[in-house]
């Protein structure tokens, strides 16, 4: 049986699923998964992250965790974490950044939270030299300072979507269609959820919501406010869903999201305002959500990238170059990618971003 079997099947007897149900089934199915049965990173994947481009990315985002846990009075021990680690590659480069903060190593206990046999096995061999412990949730994270990443993370977490009819909302849903998976719509009921986005709405606007996205948060939050630490989200997004925002990627082009399911990566932008109230219900503080551009730039991503073109020529200089305009460039990464600090009360955000 392969996942599209599986998805036919499944709405014949259950009926049409929602969105959230559906990236679900091709993300993660236990043997069809996108993430459980594949590596997806990379040039011989389906799409590239920070990371992957220049070590510059990991290094920078290193330095300001390790900074930040020095303005905590460099607490020991703590937890060094990320969620959705990909390849290891942020990790690496972040650890091999950190080494020669005093102290810093001597107190971490890295954790990653990660779902995919098939990555856990690739973050073994890139982390070989480290100690590391694999959480299937953040809720198995230490009660202790936390100092986290999360680079698209919460991307790839499955939403639902509603369209707004009148004053209710209609939820877009995968059914059947001459035996052909197909989007539909439901009947337009009150939610709950959504009242508030009737003041900023209209007829046939489309609003996501992901609901899998608080309960990680509030884990994460919960130990940054009780015990300490920072968190840095960075993903692509903005401040309030609006917009249909699915899509899938299948070697590094943009393809239908219920062709081939299972094949192909399927992801929706962030809402950060929704991240937002989460951390504030969690008693966390957060910063301004900065544009990854000048984040990066902030903490001194051109004067790193010069120091390593000082030692380079012909190709290898034009790749960090290239590398330098991709992760900053208002028309590559710099603006469409977003960066938002998780911090305690009264103190400050990470370096490189504002309240």
């Amino acid at each position: 049986m392969s996942l599209v079997e599986h998805l036919k099947t499944r709405i014949t007897n259950d009926g049409p699923l929602s969105v959230a149900d559906y990236m679900t089934e091709c993300l993660l199915h236990p043997k069809f998964g996108y993430y459980t049965t594949r590596d997806p990173l990379g040039a011989q994947g389906d799409f590239i992250t920070a990371p992957e481009i220049s070590q510059m990315f990991g290094e920078l985002i290193g330095l300001s965790l390790a900074q930040a846990w020095m303005d905590q009075a460099s607490p020991d021990p703590f937890t060094l974490a990320e969620l959705g680690p990909g390849r290891g590659t942020l990790m690496a480069d972040i650890l091999r950044a950190t080494r020669s903060v005093p102290g810093f190593h001597a107190a971490l206990e890295i954790c990653l939270i990660e779902a995919s046999p098939t990555l856990r096995n690739v973050q073994k061999q890139a982390l070989s030299e480290y100690e590391v412990t694999w959480l299937d949730h953040a809720a198995d994270l230490p009660q202790q300072p936390l100092y986290l990443v999360a680079n698209e993370f919460f991307d790839a977490l499955p939403v639902r979507q509603f369209i707004r009819q009148g004053e209710g909302w209609a939820e877009k849903h995968v059914g059947l269609q001459d035996d052909m998976l197909s989007f539909g719509l439901t009947e337009p009921t009150a939610q709950p959820a959504l009242e508030h986005r009737l003041e900023d709405t209209k007829d046939g606007d489309l609003v996501e919501i992901c609901t899998t996205a608080p309960p990680v948060l509030t884990e994460v939050c919960t130990r940054i406010a009780t015990h300490g630490g920072a968190a840095l989200v960075i993903d692509y997004g903005d401040w309030r869903s609006l917009g249909d925002t699915l899509q899938a990627l299948r070697a590094h082009a943009p393809t239908d999201p219920l062709q081939d399911p299972g094949a192909a990566d399927l992801t929706t932008h962030v809402d950060f305002e929704a991240l937002t109230i989460t951390a504030a219900a969690a008693n966390c503080a957060f910063s301004r959500i900065t544009p990854q551009g000048i984040f990066l730039e902030r903490l001194g991503i051109t004067n790193r990238a010069q120091s390593l073109a000082a030692s380079l020529s012909g190709d290898a200089l034009e790749t960090l170059i290239a590398a330098h305009r991709r992760l900053t460039h208002p028309q590559e990464m710099g603006t469409l990618f977003k960066v938002m600090g998780l911090f305690p009360k009264a103190l400050t955000p990470p370096p490189g971003l504002e309240i």
